[in-house]
């Protein structure tokens, strides 16, 4: 049965007494798969089954709207995007990163939906000063923004006491590359456990550490048209993170789900990895034939002069052509849009931060699990320039680190033909 309170709302905004006619909104994601995530958004657990189960609720309680949740894979998400979109046939609203918006946007295939967003029950006052920026391209409003998530220290703290490194219930973090490789030394000798766990050899999860810890020291990966990867900075990043590997403290050739497990099967001390989970770790943790029995998750450690950590925006995006061919279908799917931003709260238990004012502000949110433990993230939150070859260019610079990591090619040598080929990408 349709919910009446989001009923009325919708009477008196984008539904009319046209749109009696049921649509059906093909919807595109990837967080992973929940086959069972039902249509409570206040008890779901992970990232895919809230997501899910928000989704559900959107197809339940939307009048005369139906959502089909497309099957799409994170590893090929935007190939699988992009070849819908190449095809004639794009999802009617999909999931998109900051990062990727201008690839999208340069080529008009986002909607403008700015004007719109009123009539659907999206206040543009209750964004963050950081939404805001994260969904405009040229001017205009191309998507309505979800969340924001950086990459984090998630730590073992039962690993982390044996070897010495808690102090007044909080992890010690390091302060420089020396620092880690200390502490990273003493975990194994007194443990014999590896410091750190972290994919290195799949997704961009290490491109995202290694930007951090670039930024740190006040450099960048390009500017403009130029690139700047081959650089001093980055090299002093690159080493910070291959003295683990050569000292026998971390593993490089660790996937995704693989780092994960090894962190969940109390095996590291500390996972790099993002905001989103939190929720599924602190769950993980309550679990006793789970490894890791006592969890913290800090802000990002600053190793150089500055205060950096990756970060980026979930938004979801309308395309162009369904708001110019099929104005009743666009309107849906501005609603589902619309219903999604509304479960802000229930998508923030995820572990990633909310995007709306009201939603920070609130007793709920901050008493939500862990939040303490990383609330100075957003103040050193940091992402790439925008570019519409972005994709492209963090595609290469992981492919290259990744040949100095699980092959041993020179840093050097890896560093400088990064430079050349990224250079290649801004000069097309």
């Amino acid at each position: 049965m349709k919910h009446l309170a989001l009923g009325l709302a919708l009477a008196a905004g984008l539904a009319s007494p046209a749109a009696a006619e049921p649509v059906t909104v093909n919807l595109a994601r990837f967080f992973g798969a929940c086959e069972d995530a039902g249509t409570d958004t206040h008890t779901s657990v992970g990232e895919a089954c809230i997501i899910q189960s928000i989704i559900n609720a959107a197809s339940q309680e939307i009048p005369d709207v139906t959502v089909k949740t497309l099957p799409t894979d994170w590893g090929n998400y935007y190939d699988h995007v992009k070849a819908m979109f190449a095809a004639g046939d794009p999802p009617d609203i999909f999931v998109i990163h900051r990062s990727s918006i201008p690839e999208f946007a340069s080529l008009g295939a986002l909607a403008d939906i700015g004007p719109d967003l009123e009539a659907a029950g999206i206040d543009m006052s209750d964004w963050t000063e950081g939404a805001k920026k994260a969904v405009t391209y040229d001017g205009k409003i191309v998507a309505v923004p979800m969340d924001f998530h950086a990459n984090l220290w998630h730590v073992n703290m039962d690993i982390m006491k044996k070897a010495g490194l808690v102090k007044d219930g909080k992890p010690i973090l390091p302060h420089s590359p020396e620092e880690l490789l200390a502490q990273a030394k003493k975990v194994k000798e007194v443990t014999g456990k590896d410091y750190l766990a972290a994919d290195f050899s799949q997704f961009p999860i290490g491109v995202r550490l290694v930007l951090s810890l670039i930024w740190q020291q006040g450099s960048n990966i390009f500017d403009g048209d130029t690139a700047t990867i081959d650089t001093p900075e980055a090299l002093n990043a690159v080493k910070a993170i291959t003295q683990l590997f050569d000292g026998g403290y971390a593993n490089p050739k660790l996937n995704y789900a693989d780092s994960q497990q090894e962190f969940l099967n109390g095996n590291a001390a500390v996972l790099v990895n993002g905001t989103w989970v939190v929720n599924e770790y602190t769950k993980q943790a309550e679990n006793p034939d789970t490894g890791l029995k006592d969890y913290y998750v800090s802000d990002f450690p600053q190793l150089f002069d500055q205060p950096a950590t990756w970060a980026d925006n979930h938004t979801w995006a309308i395309p162009s052509t369904l708001k110019d061919r099929n104005p009743e279908k666009y309107k849906a799917a501005l609603q589902v849009a619309a219903f999604i931003y509304n479960h802000d709260a229930d998508w923030a238990r995820t572990g990633h931060m909310a995007v709306r004012k009201s939603v920070l502000e609130s007793k709920a949110y901050r008493d939500l699990p862990h939040r303490a433990e990383y609330v100075g993230t957003e103040k050193i939150a940091r992402d790439t320039p925008a570019s519409p070859e972005y994709s492209k260019i963090q595609d290469t610079l992981n492919r290259n680190l990744q040949s100095i990591w699980l092959t041993g090619k020179d840093p050097k040598k890896a560093l400088a033909e990064a430079q050349n080929e990224v250079q290649d990408i801004l000069d097309q």
